[in-house]
């Protein structure tokens, strides 16, 4: 109990600058006194005393404003920051290493009992203020909810979700796809992170581009393969009268047109 309370303290030390001693975190985070009081909560609801379980949780929720149900199953080294307001649910699950911030709800939207109604977060997730986490999916190793984000959906090891109902964000998808942007010239950075139907419309456009591109640099090389049969006949039969043979991409036009 003492190594995992040692272990406990060292983490917050970790990840709050704010804590300048093991006294102050021992005696003034509510979020420590919450997992210290969670763990024998959680023991007594595995002994089948359920009653005295939800009354240590209901304790604990008095002390530190921080409800977590006795049957939620919570790993090594999770901090709760200030934590005021959070509410863990009964099946939900924690993995090792995450950090949760005040206000955070995982929470259920079955009402079948003994089923899996809330949700399982991985190693190293962070969910952050006041984000509502909602179902029995896992949020992959990893992975961060921004503040505020309503989540009812799975979320992938080491993607974001952000916004109501939270998207996911794809850090490797959206650097491609900026990377085509910035290729040709134009790059719709400040739509293509919302819902906007303009900003939709972009990301396509530029995913199409991109595309074409490859496209075009198959069949210049193709052409390049029939170059010696090319060069016997006239210039003027070479190019058809209506190929485009300079680049008409205008992104100042594009660029005013979503402005």
């Amino acid at each position: 109990m003492f190594a995992r309370l040692r272990e406990d303290i060292a983490c917050i030390r970790e990840r709050d600058p704010a804590a300048r001693s093991a006294f102050e975190v021992l005696t003034c985070y509510p979020g420590l006194h919450a997992l210290v009081l969670h763990r024998w909560a959680h023991r007594f609801w595995g002994l089948g005393w359920c009653w005295l379980g939800r009354f240590t949780s209901h304790v604990a929720r008095f002390l530190t404003g921080i409800e977590i149900h006795p049957g939620a199953t919570i790993g090594r080294r999770v901090f709760i920051d200030h934590g005021m307001g959070v509410v863990v649910g009964e099946t939900a699950e924690i993995g090792d290493d995450c950090t949760i911030y005040q206000g955070v709800t995982l929470g259920g939207t079955a009402l079948v009992k003994g089923a899996k109604r809330h949700p399982t977060l991985g190693r190293g997730v962070i969910v952050g203020a006041n984000s509502q986490v909602l179902g029995g999916f896992t949020v992959g190793d990893g992975a961060r909810v921004g503040s505020g984000a309503v989540v009812v959906k799975p979320v992938p090891p080491g993607a974001t979700a952000v916004g109501n109902p939270a998207r996911v964000i794809l850090a490797e998808v959206d650097a491609a796809r900026e990377a085509a942007a910035a290729k040709m010239g134009f790059s719709a950075y400040g739509v293509t992170q919302g819902d906007d139907p303009v900003s939709q419309a972009m990301k396509g456009l530029i995913d199409n581009a991109s595309g074409h591109e490859h496209q075009i640099a198959l069949l210049w090389h193709a052409i390049e393969k029939l170059g010696a049969r090319a060069r016997e006949l006239p210039a003027a039969d070479c190019v058809p009268q209506d190929a485009h043979t300079t680049e008409t991409f205008d992104a100042e036009r594009l660029n005013r047109l979503v402005k």
